[in-house]
């Protein structure tokens, strides 16, 4: 994630220069008939203007770094780093970032009746229903998120990024990452509403978690971190971010982790540790509760398939 982190700096540097309007800059990483698969690196920050944008295709996008609001006519959310926006085809929105710069997405977007068909093969009903704006990291995505920061990290920078004809490995993210957003994704009641300056507080947090998913995050510190008692500040991120600070953070270190065995020959003890966890036997426990196997296998089924 380190690494992901740094080429994200290095292209929202490299966009700024180009781009003006400091909006998303997208490098096309593969695709298929129905589908397409692509990086998104967008450099806007508080001081720049959001524009109304409308979906041509159903749209996944999995938020790899930064954070940033996601509003349409059914809601807002705010957007971290592995959960899921979400885009119906025809649907207008607007993504702004009113409190920090930047944001890098991994963007599936498909063809509506091929989406439907992964639909029917799945067994699930999506007929006069539509996708909600987000689904939160929750650990059911845990494994296809770690494949898509895996991805991107093997890529490089986006900058030079060169698409290949070889994308069996996408095609097969995007298959199973549609499958469990279909599953995961239900539509949700209006949340109430909360002030922007609570929101810039949480968000501000998040990207410090983000930054440092080492580093010892405890609740009351975080608390104190936001000016807001435990218990408001308890509510208030799992309102926001759809986890627990406990849960994010061990998420977000897991990911961390997760990438790294993929792309770094490093021991497990010592990505364990770099990671935040004291020691190897807590770290194999929660790796192996969040993706189902052992950091080992997980090593040695990446490897097979990257």
């Amino acid at each position: 994630m380190a690494k992901i982190a740094v080429e994200f700096d290095e292209a929202s540097r490299q966009s700024a220069r180009v781009q003006l309007s400091r909006g998303p800059v997208r490098y096309l990483l593969a695709q298929g008939d129905d589908w397409t698969v692509s990086d998104v690196i967008c450099t806007a920050g508080p001081d720049d203007r959001a524009f109304e944008e409308q979906h041509s295709h159903v749209c996944i996008a999995v938020v790899v770094s930064g954070s940033f609001q996601y509003q349409s006519s059914s809601g807002r959310e705010l957007m971290t780093p592995g959960s899921l926006l979400l885009g119906n085809v025809g649907q207008y929105f607007q993504c702004s970032h009113e409190h920090g710069v930047g944001d890098r997405c991994v963007s599936f977007t498909f063809e509506p009746r091929y989406f439907e068909s992964l639909a029917a093969e799945a067994g699930i009903q999506t007929r006069d229903s539509r996708l909600p704006l987000r689904v939160p990291p929750v650990r059911e995505l845990s494994t296809v998120i770690a494949r898509v920061c895996a991805g991107i990290a093997a890529v490089g920078s986006p900058s030079r990024q060169i698409w290949s004809t070889d994308s069996a490995e996408w095609q097969e993210i995007s298959l199973e990452l549609a499958r469990r957003t279909l599953e995961l994704a239900r539509p949700v009641m209006p949340k109430p509403g909360f002030s922007p300056a609570a929101e810039a507080r949480i968000t501000r947090l998040v990207r410090m978690i983000e930054a440092q998913p080492d580093a010892e995050h405890k609740l009351s510190t975080l608390a104190r971190e936001a000016r807001l008692s435990r218990f408001h500040f308890l509510r208030l991120f799992q309102h926001l971010t759809g986890l627990t600070p406990h849960q994010y953070v061990r998420r977000a270190r897991l990911r961390w982790a997760a990438t790294r065995l993929t792309v770094d020959p490093a021991r497990v003890l010592d990505i364990a540790l770099d990671s935040g966890f004291a020691d190897i036997s807590n770290f194999n426990r929660a790796f192996r509760a969040e993706f189902n196997i052992n950091p080992m296998a997980h090593r040695r089924l990446r490897s097979r398939t990257s």
